[in-house]
């Protein structure tokens, strides 16, 4: 039988605080979203006392969080502390990832033919310059204007019209951008007859999804550029992004397709906090009952929920890589 064990550490300019107590702790993790967070639930009283957890941290300390079995604990969460909200049962601890630095605004400023990888180098500059940006994404704005924005806006306006996977390594202090999908972690696998406790997964053929996507920008000319790809008559989706070339357009509307028309499974499944599986895994789904759908896929987001009754960790597969 497992012992459930955690380890959470709070640390500012004062030093490190454990902290001692807990009820209940959530971590969400998605490479669609652009940080990670992490709610941490404590009781507002422990032994007729209230908690002053208030005394002891504050908006902006560094908190890491640890979970495990048997003391052999894994770092599930590190950032920073957003906000603290105390009610009347309970005292929540709001964190957030390195997003939390970059919620702070930026100079006004014009670009003409400017690439993300630029757009990113920009708001590091001003906002830390110790990060390091790791970009393998090639799109490029023919004109992008940061007019009295943070640099959390400029991000997430560049991740809505790229599609780009973008999100923080708060540990070794880097912004990722990527192409969706493309950036491999580790490896794992589940079996619904071994390690799967809940399953809500669908199956679904390439003829189930018919999709048509137009993609859409306007020129610096003032004329609409567009790229259709798909099939007619099917679910229609339109994205409009920013100023951009034919090309990046028409590499953003291929990508967006063929993420979109795999054949696979879609849903999530709850499964225990072994193996560690993150964003970015790939993991190979089984089923005795159907083997000829079995595959690996790409993990687009996790959600850990720890407390005195036990660890889920609950997974969201996207794409398909391969039998």
């Amino acid at each position: 039988m497992y012992q459930l064990n955690w380890d959470i550490n709070f640390k500012n300019e004062q030093g490190d605080w454990k902290l001692g107590i807990l009820a209940e702790c959530e971590i969400e993790k998605s490479v669609k979203n652009l940080s990670d967070t992490a709610t941490i639930i404590l009781p507002e009283a422990h032994m007729n006392k209230v908690l002053r957890v208030q005394d002891s941290i504050k908006r902006g300390d560094q908190v890491t969080i640890k979970l495990g079995y048997d003391r052999d604990l894994v770092t599930e969460f590190e950032g920073f502390v957003k906000e603290i909200i105390t009610n009347d049962s309970s005292l929540k601890i709001k964190c957030e990832d390195a997003l939390f630095l970059f919620r702070k605004g930026v100079p006004n400023k014009q670009f003409k033919s400017v690439t993300v990888l630029q757009l990113a180098q920009y708001l590091v500059k001003n906002v830390d310059p110790s990060y390091k940006i790791v970009c393998d994404y090639n799109i490029a704005y023919d004109k992008y204007t940061i007019f009295k924005a943070e640099a959390i806006d400029v991000l997430a306006k560049i991740q809505e019209e790229t599609g780009a996977d973008i999100f923080f390594d708060t540990k070794n202090k880097e912004l990722h951008i990527h192409p969706a999908y493309t950036r491999k972690g580790g490896e794992a696998d589940y079996s619904m007859q071994h390690n799967i406790e809940t399953s809500s997964m669908e199956y679904k053929s390439a003829d189930d999804r018919k999709i048509e996507i137009t993609v859409e920008s306007v020129g610096l000319d003032g004329k609409t550029i567009s790229t259709t790809v798909g099939h007619a008559g099917g679910e229609k989706i339109t994205k409009k992004v920013g100023r951009m070339s034919k090309n990046a357009i028409k590499i953003i509307a291929d990508t967006e397709y063929k993420n979109r028309m795999a054949p696979g499974y879609e849903g999530s499944f709850d499964a225990w906090l072994i193996p560690y599986v993150e964003p970015s895994y790939t993991i190979g789904y089984y089923d005795a009952d159907y083997p000829s759908r079995d595959g690996r896929y790409y993990v687009e987001s996790v959600t850990v929920k720890f407390s005195e009754s036990g660890g889920i960790r609950s997974i969201t597969p996207s794409i398909k890589l391969s039998v």
